[in-house]
């Protein structure tokens, strides 16, 4: 029994130095209470591991990742082999889908962007469940978990990772630091930028799970300026399509309130 709490006291000393020192952010919160948006948003000093941010609560909830998985997954195409590169031609399969701009065959590359869902689920059953499996539980990815369906659980769960995990994730994708060969890494990182000026640059990638309903949505990434390193991560109810285009504009306003955008 003496053997059982000690290991339980451990665990606990592990996940909180895991965790990170957390602060409340007023000017974020208010952001969020000024958009009548319920939602959380966390950014990540890679140097300090301090996080700062509004609702810590729910930035430790985990949701399904939706779209925003498509960064660790074409890091988990790369590192089996089964596509060669980022500019490989993968095919969406020729059925009829949600979204015209999804029924083209196209690169990684091109397919992060536009967040292909069918070109992804493609490559998902080309990796097959043991090579996800593996690669995500190395990684630490959320809670790892891709159930029995192999090209749908990023999309419907049982996969699902929280806020902080996102920042903290996207943070050492910046530094290179996850368990994937160096050059997928820079790969994926230059297919994910977004702006860049000067010594700055903001990478990231959004998601919305149920779309293009009522759900979950993301906007993740990393913002390097100098030599600060800055993971982050929003999610928000999505009631309405039209609430979708806040994921960026309440990230964006986020990150300038928190001075490093």
């Amino acid at each position: 029994m003496a053997r059982l709490l000690l290991g339980v006291l451990l665990a606990l000393v592990v996940f909180q130095a895991a965790a990170g020192e957390w602060r409340d952010h007023p000017a974020i919160s208010q952001l969020f209470e000024e958009a009548g948006v319920e939602g959380t948003f966390v950014l990540y000093d890679a140097q300090s591991q301090l996080f700062i941010g509004h609702d810590r609560a729910r930035a430790e909830t985990r949701y399904v990742p939706a779209s925003t998985f498509k960064v660790p997954h074409t890091l988990i195409g790369l590192a089996t082999g089964v596509v060669e590169g980022v500019d490989e031609i993968l095919p969406f399969g020729g059925a009829p889908q949600p979204f015209s701009v999804w029924e083209s065959d196209m690169s990684l590359r091109d397919a992060i962007v536009v967040s292909n869902v069918p070109v992804y689920q493609g490559l998902a059953r080309k990796i097959g469940s043991e090579g996800m499996r593996d690669r995500l539980r190395s990684a630490g990815y959320g809670n790892g978990d891709i159930g029995t369906v192999v090209d749908r659980f990023w999309l419907d769960g049982p996969l699902a990772i929280s806020a902080m995990e996102q920042a903290r994730f996207m943070a050492r994708l910046a530094a290179g630091a996850l368990p994937f060969d160096p050059d997928h890494q820079a790969a994926v990182r230059e297919i994910v930028l977004l702006e860049e000026n000067g010594d700055r640059a903001l990478h990231g990638k959004t998601g919305w799970q149920n779309a293009p309903s009522p759900g979950t949505g993301w906007w993740t990434g990393w913002v390097r300026s100098g030599d600060s390193l800055y993971g982050f991560a929003l999610n928000m109810d999505i009631l309405d399509p039209s609430d979708a285009a806040m994921r960026l504009e309440l990230g964006k306003a986020s990150l300038r309130a928190a001075g490093v955008y």
